[in-house]
């Protein structure tokens, strides 16, 4: 039969008879979806998931993603302290959305922390994450900014600290200029302020035999670790990334019997 006006449509494909019926509802539904993504919005915050360690955080507006990179320091920690069993203090400074005190803890099952952010809604969903990936009790978080000193001190000590300079933010992707909260990301003029304010207060929060593993941005290592060699914390170990970038300064205090 010729194909015209009255010749019936074509068979669907045997593809397209397994596709499953969208009703009008999901169908909207996807299509607020792709315009999000269409504005640039991250792809974490519109599933509400990003994966770290291993491990599934819960995400969305209000705090930082966490990325591949801030792995280093959990790598570092492990390879610092090799037994497992260590009950550990630890203490996150800037926890965000917890992924690094909760891959700590979970790597360290007698260990206990403390995660401080001075954001209301990063501790909200840092709060989440801790319930859901079962280390709940063996953390409390704090909402205040970089604290002062604890006695008798922490074991361990993590940071992501802001370090992108201030300037540079809008020339950043849509997705993190955009979206993501600014103050997880500026680090003032150039990039160090957070630096300059937490290595004295780093030194006070050390037990003796403490370390602290702080990531920086890409070629900011020697500013760094100046920053906290004048704060007399020695002269900090600075590694690498997957990528071959150095990106996380291992500090030992003063005290510590290297």
């Amino acid at each position: 039969m010729v194909e015209g006006a009255g010749a019936p449509p074509p068979p669907p494909s045997r593809f397209a008879r397994h596709l499953p019926r969208v009703a009008g509802e999901e169908l909207e539904d996807f299509d607020t979806l792709v315009a999000r993504r269409a504005a640039r919005e991250p792809l974490a915050y519109i599933t509400g998931h990003k994966e770290f360690w291993s491990l599934d955080f819960a995400v969305g507006t209000g705090v930082l993603i966490p990325r591949p990179d801030t792995e280093t320091l959990i790598e570092q920690l492990v390879r610092e302290y090799p037994d497992r069993n260590a009950p550990l203090s630890i203490l996150d400074l800037g926890t965000g959305s917890g992924c690094l005190l909760i891959a700590a803890l979970r790597e360290y099952p007698n260990a206990h922390g403390v995660g401080v952010d001075r954001s209301p809604q990063a501790l909200d969903w840092a709060r989440r994450n801790l319930a859901a990936l079962g280390v709940d009790g063996r953390a409390t978080l704090i909402e205040t900014d970089w604290p002062e000193e604890a006695s008798p001190g922490f074991d361990v000590i993590l940071a992501n600290p802001p370090y992108i300079p201030s300037a540079e933010i809008e020339t950043l992707e849509p997705e993190v200029s955009r979206f993501e909260p600014r103050a997880a990301l500026d680090g003032g003029a150039d990039g160090l302020d957070a630096y300059r304010a937490l290595a004295p207060r780093i030194r006070r929060l050390l037990k003796p035999a403490g370390c602290a593993f702080l990531e920086f941005g890409e070629g900011q290592g020697e500013a760094v670790a100046a920053i906290l060699a004048r704060a007399g914390l020695g002269n900090p170990q600075i590694v690498p990334d997957l990528a071959g970038i150095r990106r996380c300064a291992i500090v030992k205090s003063p005290h510590h019997p290297i």
